[in-house]
């Protein structure tokens, strides 16, 4: 390519160099393992705030809350404060946010759909690699004798 066909496409590349930016921070706040969750349980409806924390397991009060407020910063839930004592606070869907709904419920369908066999090839990956998974912990194995190098 010439110098001067170079110099024409530096602005475009420019353009989608800071898109591809712009897309990808994007991206991992609506693809984090969360974010997605909470946008299938809001599917069916408004939810408050203790409900989602029960139906998402094992997630935190703290990563709850900064997920909604992350997920409404993005303006895909709404957050109404019903005045009653206590306050009762209802999440729901955008319209922005209800037009995630069918990308993220077809990731969620693979994810349930493929989870055997992605575990699977994890155990066989970390086989040849001499890993142990217990729990959360991985653990590397002892090499053998077969595995060491030899001294020269």
């Amino acid at each position: 390519m010439s110098r001067q066909a170079r110099s024409a496409l530096a602005p475009q590349m420019s353009n989608i160099a800071h898109d591809c930016g712009r897309v990808s921070a994007l991206l991992a706040r609506i693809g984090d393992k969360w974010s997605v969750l909470v946008v299938m349980l809001l599917s069916d409806g408004p939810r408050r705030f203790n409900e989602l924390k029960k139906l998402i397991g094992g997630i935190s009060q703290r990563m709850l809350t900064l997920t909604l407020r992350a997920l409404e910063r993005d303006g895909l839930v709404t957050r109404t404060v019903f005045p009653t004592v206590p306050p009762r606070v209802d999440y729901e869907l955008t319209p922005l946010g209800r037009s995630m709904q069918k990308p993220v419920e077809a990731l969620g369908a693979w994810a349930f759909a493929n989870i055997k066999a992605i575990e699977k090839a994890r155990l066989e990956f970390d086989g040849r690699l001499g890993i142990s998974t217990i729990g959360r912990a991985t653990v590397r194995r002892p090499a053998t004798a077969r595995t060491v190098p030899r001294a020269r």
